[in-house]
Formats: structure tokens, C-alpha cells, sequence
């Protein structure tokens, strides 16, 4: 069995009433994941609103997440910042705290060329030496994609062992599996194409939605593992749907997921960091609808 592989819901941000990070919260919400089957979590990534939070801020999360995982699932945690130095110094305590890899996205914002993101992805894998390095590709949001020869230079680093791949072209993760070799991990990143990424050669996904509805993400990939692709495809229709229907949303797309996970388990995580919009009482059908729609799904695939 390869080390990393299966679902991996990408880990929300939990805040106090006062929009402080809630660690009680932080280790709940660890805690009904890994009781529902995950086969590891994705701590401090855009789900995480990374960008929003502070350096000691994201070592809390990641400590809590840890006192409540370490030993029972996978935990890779993303470590990049706007600069160096932070991203460095998450790497190091990252490292510390025993987790199974780490990860980063280019340097956002300024448009740098591909041997300066491979020295920053480098001087933050130093960071860390002992452990495992995850490329995160996002060109969406990045504004800069992975290509095959900045992937290259990246594979001269003995650390780097896969990618996240959320690029929208799902034969990209092909690219990926084949420059990387047998063992490289590339894990499916846009949650509407699981299963297409699945069937190129993704290993598993990483994904922002799973954590409401990780049954059915582990179900889809039980089913491509055995072969009954009808039953994979029916499960992703039912996944995207309730996506849609949540996109559908005024407030930002990780309120309403919070908000679904209160609804359906009765944990409360806060709201979302400004900017991002929290829900808005417009936004109760949608949240009523989606938590439908997932008890449905459950209820016809599992």
C-alpha cells in the first residue's frame, strides 16, 4: 500500500464567536473525521483560510489537529506564506509536530519566474528535511501552473513525493504520474472530477467539500478500486449536485459548508475570516437543501 492514498478532506477553519481560532472546536471537528473513515486530513490549506490567518495561529490548528489524528490517519500539512521566512518556520514546526508531509503553493501574487518558486519550495522543504514535500498546483487561484519542466527541477529534491493537483485539465494528473514514476502520489484536487481524476491515475483527492459528505467520497473511491465505474460516476453526480446547489449560496462557500456540518452534526465552527462573506438569511434553503441532499445520497449508496 502506497503511503498516501484515499480521501483526505481538506481541514476547515474553526472560530470562536469572537472569530478567534477555537481550538475545542479544531479537535471535534479532527475527531468526526477520522471517525468517519477519512484515510487522512489536509490541515492549513485554502479551506483552512490560510491566507487569513496568522503564523501562530496555523501552529494552534496544526497542534490541535495533531493531539486528536497523530497515529490514526495521514496528516499533511500546507505551510506556505507570502514569504520565506513563515513559510519556513511553519515547515520546521510542522516537522516537529510528526506530521506525514508538507505542502506549499507557488508565492502568489507576484508573477515570479520558475527557478525562484523552485528556491522557495526548496528553502521551505530544508525547512523540514526529514520529512515528505507535497506540490500544491492551483493555477487558478495561484496564478502560476506546474509545469513539466519547473516539475522537473522539483524532482531533483528527494523529498518531493507528489502533488496536489487542482488544475481543471484532469490529464494533467497523467503528466504528473508519469514524469514522478511508480511511487510519486498525485492526489485529485477539484472535487466535481474525482473520479475522472481517479481513473487517469490519481491515488486519492485531496478536497474541500469531502468533509461534508466523506462517506460518499469514500464510497466513490472504493468503487473505482473495484472496478464498478457505473456506481463511481452515479456517486460523483449525486457529490457534484449537492456542490452546485451550495455554489448557489450569497455568503462564501466555506460558511455554508460550516454551517451544513452544524446543521448535519451539530458541531459549530464559526464563520469565515473577512473578506470572505459568511451566510446571509438568504441562504438557509440552500444550506437546508444541501444537507437533503446528502442524506439522500447516503441513504442510496451506502
Amino acid at each position: 500500500m502506497k503511503k498516501f492514498q484515499g480521501i483526505y478532506p481538506a481541514f476547515y477553519a474553526c472560530y470562536d464567536e469572537e472569530g478567534k481560532i477555537n481550538v475545542k472546536a479544531v479537535k471535534s471537528l479532527a475527531g468526526l473525521l477520522v471517525s468517519k473513515g477519512v484515510q487522512g486530513l489536509y490541515v492549513g490549506g485554502s479551506s483552512g483560510e490560510c491566507i487569513y490567518q496568522s503564523v501562530e495561529e496555523r501552529k494552534a490548528v496544526l497542534n490541535a489537529v495533531m493531539d486528536e489524528a497523530r497515529g490514526k490517519v495521514r496528516v499533511i500539512a500546507h505551510v506556505a506564506c507570502n514569504n520565506t521566512a513563515d513559510s519556513m518556520e511553519l515547515a520546521r514546526h510542522a516537522e516537529q509536530c510528526g506530521v506525514d508531509a508538507i505542502a506549499s503553493i507557488p508565492p502568489i501574487y507576484f508573477h515570479l519566474p520558475p527557478d525562484s518558486i523552485a528556491a522557495y519550495w526548496n528553502d521551505i522543504s530544508s525547512a523540514a528535511p526529514n520529512t515528505d514535500f507535497i506540490i500544491y498546483n492551483i493555477p487558478q487561484l495561484a496564478g502560476v501552473a506546474l509545469t513539466i519542466p519547473l516539475f522537473k527541477k522539483m524532482l531533483e529534491n528527494p523529498r518531493v513525493r507528489g502533488v496536489k493537483n487542482s488544475s481543471m485539465p484532469v490529464q494533467d494528473i497523467q503528466m504528473f504520474k508519469m514524469y514522478g514514476g511508480e511511487d510519486f502520489t498525485v492526489f485529485n484536487g477539484p472535487d466535481e472530477q474525482f473520479v475522472a481524476g481517479r481513473l487517469i491515475g490519481a491515488d486519492g483527492g485531496i478536497g474541500g467539500t469531502y468533509a461534508v459528505m466523506p462517506e460518499l467520497l469514500i464510497a466513490a473511491d472504493e468503487a473505482v478500486t473495484e472496478g464498478r465505474n457505473g456506481r463511481a460516476r452515479d456517486i460523483q453526480y449525486a457529490v457534484d449536485a449537492i456542490i452546485y446547489r451550495m455554489c448557489e449560496a450569497k455568503g462564501n462557500l466555506y460558511s455554508v459548508l460550516k454551517e451544513v456540518i452544524r446543521k448535519r452534526d451539530g458541531l459549530y465552527l464559526g464563520s469565515v475570516r473577512r473578506p470572505l462573506q459568511g451566510c446571509v438569511k438568504e441562504d438557509g434553503p440552500v444550506i437546508d437543501d444541501a444537507c437533503r441532499m446528502i442524506d439522500e445520497a447516503l441513504r442510496k449508496f451506502l
